[in-house]
């Protein structure tokens, strides 16, 4: 497959797995799993035409696996906005985390922190790079850095991913620095 192609695709199934089901008519269980013939009939029926091997390939090749497949099912890891339950366990997260934006978001974040919006959780990641990936695609990146560390001291809650996003509900302004 193309990367135009798995990008098309990849998208298509994120919207769907993780914020849409019912409009291409399917439900997601509890824990955001749905059969993959029941979504490839859909896809289908819909004309977004999608073969096993080619969802497979999504799946496997997503630069930040943004899927997972397991026993004939599929799921979005994390990011959704409707309601399901991930089965993430708290987890002691490293001492700094980083999350990437652009510097139109950057006053009101120092301001009131990091929220979720619509999701679930704030997403942060591992390291520096993935950041400046993930701040790079509404334009110019900026980093900041997370003091996760001091978080855990002040009670918050952290979780990651099967594809190693770090979640937590909200990063308070006194936890964020940017980065030099």
């Amino acid at each position: 497959m193309d990367e135009r192609r798995l990008v098309k695709v990849s998208k298509y199934l994120s919207r769907h797995l993780r914020h849409d089901p019912g409009r291409i008519g399917i439900e997601l269980d509890e824990q955001g799993w749905v059969d993959v013939d029941v979504l490839l009939k859909a896809l289908d029926d819909r004309n977004f035409k999608v073969t096993r091997d080619e969802l497979e390939e999504v799946v496997l090749r997503n630069d930040k696996q943004r899927f997972a497949l397991r026993d004939g099912r599929i799921r979005a890891n994390q990011g959704h906005t409707v309601d399901v339950d991930l089965g993430l366990v708290p987890v002691v997260p490293p001492p700094v985390l980083y999350h990437g934006t652009t510097g139109g978001f950057v006053a009101s974040i120092l301001d009131e922190g990091l929220k979720p919006m619509d999701r679930h959780h704030v997403h942060l990641s591992p390291d520096h790079e993935t950041a400046i990936r993930v701040g790079s695609r509404r334009g110019k990146p900026v980093v900041l850095v997370v003091d996760a560390q001091r978080m855990v001291g002040a009670g918050f809650t952290f979780y990651k991913s099967e594809n190693g996003v770090w979640l937590t509900e909200h990063v308070p302004s006194w936890a964020i620095a940017l980065r030099d």
